[in-house]
């Protein structure tokens, strides 16, 4: 292809991405943000695959078979947990305004320049490496689709270089994205829907290429794997020997490939920094790993496809995703590839770039400018101009050193390789980070020699050895170790040898980086300040449900200061808003205070903070504010207020506790007037339902003998038969309701007297015999003790046996009924014992029958007639008698009701009363 058509093609892609750029900045200031989506934020952490997924798994496939899954297993296997993780340093990123990683490692140690300096350098040394493949992939892209013979990059002069003109590009498409204003919270609306809008691109592209080769060269997967197993070489690579990898190597790909995932600058950029809900991390704990499935999909047959055209290993393996559709005469399909992987290199260099000059601005240089200014004079001038031109400055000297490592060292090694020298240095932030969120004990001082240690250690065993193997270092380190200390060789460091240099490497540097930050941890003390920030970083949570920041040192500035310093690096409608915004939530007028207040200050830092990293910030606010420490007395005084608000405390918490157990009576009394009218309501409805039915059939029943006064005189019979029937169960009813009424409104009316219970059993029983006889019942009457002496009113008490026998009656087996009662003295009473053989009472509903209105349905015979008063008036007059009504049930096995009553004794000279108790 002619090279100016490959440059237009790119300049009109490029296009392409600032107009969805523009398109999400300008919805975004109207309020309708098309990045505010769930969806667009997990196609946004698909930056995470770059060249390095496109062109380079393909190619790792091709010689190691199955080992390039452990770099997308990982983040497959952390992102289900990344709705406890990711979304924890989320919310304390948004807190605390943090806009990198660097940042969000100085924060938690105490705001430290020096901790940010180092997290800094290691982000940059260690992102370094990872440009430049991407450099690698571009350029060498571009070589052949003009199919230039591949030459190598070292030896051509830099200004005939391709490489060098694809980083100057990369570089101004990176001012362009990134650096267009400063952003306090550096978030970017435009380039994430620009890099979802890639993760697409690139992910079409990769499926394009990945069906070509499999269904259009070949007939899918069946026969391009049988094909290859023909070939003994290529057979070798479907099995795990031919990886290469042990358990020992699996773990450590997996590990590293976690911590990239949301460590790495470019992945903590799109995550944390661009996120703008935390919500979103469920729906991206799902889709992203799906992402990645897809995208590797076709990893195997690209690989196979590749290994079988070009037998001889004339073309680089990582290059096969261009070259198959190449060779095909497929220039169209290979343009579209290509795009995809300029899209995949182009957005991981402009995000990373971008998330490391932040780092460098914020942690490097800004502490150095502003350490020895006085930012008290009131000065027109805004720094933001200059932090935009430093960081642009930072954005090219990056690209530039990128290149310089692609010059020397990249172009001879494959795209994994060096990826991996950039996922073990990124992994040198896991302990510091996860002990920051999770152990409130971690130091500054730990993070520190933890960082510095596995950095250092990273150093010698993975960068050190490729400026060896290129010539720029004497290469007798590798074989005697440094100084001469067999020791200290970079790949058996220790005497560690047998396994590759990644695994040695990140075993050994995070070993004893996680080694010295506990034990300098455990062994040091923490600032003021480093407390306040390890307990807002650990229980995050409990400061959003409205918990406060507490101050261990006592600042103090002015109003007019704090204003100053916020316009001159925030600007002034932005630090307007700002004040404004804090004068509105506190109720306050700053323009009428003169001294700033703790939640001022800490206000300013932070949004301070947003723009120019917490350390900087940290500095700024230290210019203005004078910090005292609290002194030994005011301490002592703390303490007695402390003791005096304690004891207070325990008298709010007394009167508290009193309050609340009135609050409660009064919602259970409340409640209770809630279930009475609800009580008369069903009451009254219950009530004029059952009057209705029989006056109803009563009315029904008069008026056709009335109208058919020739009707036969057994039907005629029959009709009156069913009147007189309703008619009495009308008279029951509306004496059951006065019952009562009157058992309910004036218990006090009881009559009390010494009366035999034996003979109001018999005597009630006497009066049902026949109608058990008439239904087919068999009667039973046993009483073993006469007289039963009790204290009670023997015509209620003769209305309980009754009610208990007709309910009975009601119950017993249609074909053999039984009802037994039985009356004796026992040693805590007088008993009463009603038993049927009826279709009894499940445990459930045992709890319902004493309730008003209540009656249980039988599964044969439906719902009873009855107005389901019957027990509760019998256990409201059983009450009043100071007894006990109760009931033994089964399903199947009958029901028996027990009425227990307390005896009734005279001694001379008185009368014991009744009791149970």
């Amino acid at each position: 292809m002619q090279p100016i058509l490959i440059i237009s093609i790119s300049i009109g892609y490029v296009a392409l991405l600032f107009f969805i750029a523009w398109i999400a900045d300008k919805r975004e200031a109207a309020g309708k943000s098309i990045v505010k989506n769930s969806a667009i934020y997990a196609l946004s952490m698909a930056v995470y695959c770059t060249a390095w997924t496109f062109y380079g798994s393909v190619g790792r496939a091709a010689t190691t078979g199955l080992g390039f899954l452990p770099t997308y297993l990982g983040p497959a296997l952390l992102a289900p947990v990344w709705w406890l993780l990711l979304k924890k340093i989320i919310l304390i990123s948004k807190s605390q305004r943090i806009t990198s990683i660097a940042d969000f490692i100085s924060s938690r140690y105490g705001k430290s320049t020096f901790l940010g300096v180092i997290a800094t350098l290691v982000a940059v040394l260690g992102i370094i490496p990872y440009i430049s493949i991407q450099l690698k992939a571009i350029s060498n892209s571009f070589d052949l689709l003009v199919g230039q013979v591949a030459t190598s990059h070292a030896d051509v002069p830099f200004y005939l270089d391709t490489a060098l003109y694809i980083t100057i590009a990369l570089a101004a498409f990176t001012i362009l994205f990134g650096t267009r204003n400063l952003d306090p919270n550096e978030r970017h609306g435009g380039l994430v829907a620009a890099i979802a809008f890639e993760s697409l691109l690139k992910l079409v592209a990769f499926l394009a290429i990945g069906l070509f080769v499999t269904f259009g060269l070949y007939d899918g997967f069946g026969d391009i794997f049988n094909k290859g197993a023909a070939v003994p070489s290529i057979r070798a690579l479907f099995t795990l020997e031919s990886a290469g990898l042990n358990g020992w190597e699996w773990f450590w790909l997996l590990f590293l490939s976690m911590s990239a995932v949301m460590l790495l600058p470019r992945q903590f950029h799109v995550a944390v920094v661009e996120n703008t809900n935390a919500a979103h991390v469920s729906r991206a704990s799902w889709m992203f790993p799906l992402y990645l499935l897809l995208i590797n999909i076709f990893v195997l047959p690209i690989a196979v496809a590749g290994l079988m055209m070009f037998p001889e290993g004339g073309v680089e393996p990582d290059s096969y995703v261009l070259s198959i559709p190449l060779a095909a005469g497929y220039e169209t399909l290979a343009l579209l590839v290509a795009l995809g992987g300029f899209s995949a290199a182009t957005s991981m260099v402009i995000v990373a770039v971008i998330a490391l000059s932040i780092m460098i601005v914020n942690n490097l240089v800004l502490p150095g400018i502003v350490r020895n200014q006085d930012f008290r004079q009131d000065n027109p001038y805004s720094i933001s101009s200059s932090l935009l031109g430093i960081r642009r400055i930072c954005i090219i000297l990056v690209l530039l050193l990128a290149y310089a490592y692609f010059k020397a060292v990249g172009e001879q090694y494959s795209l994994v390789s060096v990826g991996l020298i950039s996922f073990t240095a990124i992994a040198q932030f896991v302990p510091a980070v996860l002990g920051g969120i999770y152990w409130k004990r971690a130091t500054k001082k730990g993070a520190i020699w933890g960082l510095s240690i596995g950095f250092l250690i990273w150093a010698f065993c993975l960068p050190f050895p490729t400026l060896v193997e290129t010539g720029l270092v004497n290469d007798r380190v590798m074989a005697e170790g440094l100084f001469g200390w067999g020791l200290l060789q970079p790949y058996s460091l220790f005497g560690l040898s047998g396994y590759s240099p990644v695994a040695n490497a990140a075993f050994w540097s995070l070993a004893l980086n996680t080694f010295a930050y506990i034990i300098v941890s455990l062994n040091t003390q923490q600032s003021p300040l480093e407390i306040s920030q390890a307990d807002l970083f650990v229980d995050i949570y409990k400061y959003r449900s409205g918990g406060s920041e507490y101050e261990v040192m006592r600042r103090r500035a002015r109003v007019r200061d704090i204003r100053i310093l916020m316009n001159r690096f925030l600007g002034v409608a932005r630090s307007q808003s700002l004040l404004t915004a804090y004068e509105n939530r506190n109720r306050v007028d700053l323009s009428r205070q003169q001294t700033a207040e703790a939640n001022l200050i800490n206000y300013a830092e932070t949004h301070l903070a947003g723009a120019i990293g917490a350390a900087s910030a940290k500095i700024i606010i230290g210019s203005i504010a004078k910090e005292d420490p609290i002194s030994l007395e005011e301490m002592f005084k703390v303490l007695e207020q402390t003791k005096e608000i304690v004891e207070y405390s325990k008298a709010l918490e007394k009167k508290s506790a009193e309050l609340e157990r009135t609050t409660l009576q009064l919602k259970q009394a409340n409640e209770q007037l809630k279930e009475l009218d609800r009580l008369k309501a069903d009451f009254i409805t219950t009530v004029t339902h059952e009057l209705r039915t029989p006056i109803t059939s009563i009315k029904a029943l008069s008026k056709i003998m009335l109208d058919n006064r020739n009707m036969p005189e057994e039907q005629r019979a029959e009709f009156l038969s069913i009147v007189v029937t309703e008619s009495a169960r009308l008279t029951r009813l509306i004496n059951q309701v006065l019952d009562l009424e009157k058992i309910q409104s004036q218990p006090e009316d009881l009559k009390l007297e010494p009366l035999d219970l034996a003979e109001v059993a018999r005597q009630a029983f006497n009066g049902l015999r026949q109608l058990m006889r008439d239904k087919g019942i068999v009667p039973e009457l046993i009483i073993k003790d006469a007289p039963v002496p009790v204290y009670g009113n023997f015509d209620r008490l003769t209305q309980v046996v009754v009610n208990l026998l007709s309910n009975a009656i009601k119950f017993a087996d249609d074909e053999q009924g039984q009802v037994h009662l039985r009356c004796y003295q026992g040693a805590k009473g007088g008993y009463i014992e009603v038993q049927d053989n009826g279709p009894g009472i499940s445990p459930r509903d045992q709890e319902l029958i004493f309730e008003k209105f209540t009656q249980i349905s039988d599964s044969d015979k439906g719902k009873p007639q009855g107005s389901g008063l019957g027990l509760f008036i019998t256990h409201t007059i059983v009450s009043q008698h100071q007894g006990r009504l109760s009931v033994e049930s089964a399903p199947g096995e009958g029901a028996t009701f027990k009425v227990t009553l307390p005896l009734y004794t005279e001694q001379p000279g008185h009368v014991v009363q009744p009791s149970l108790q």
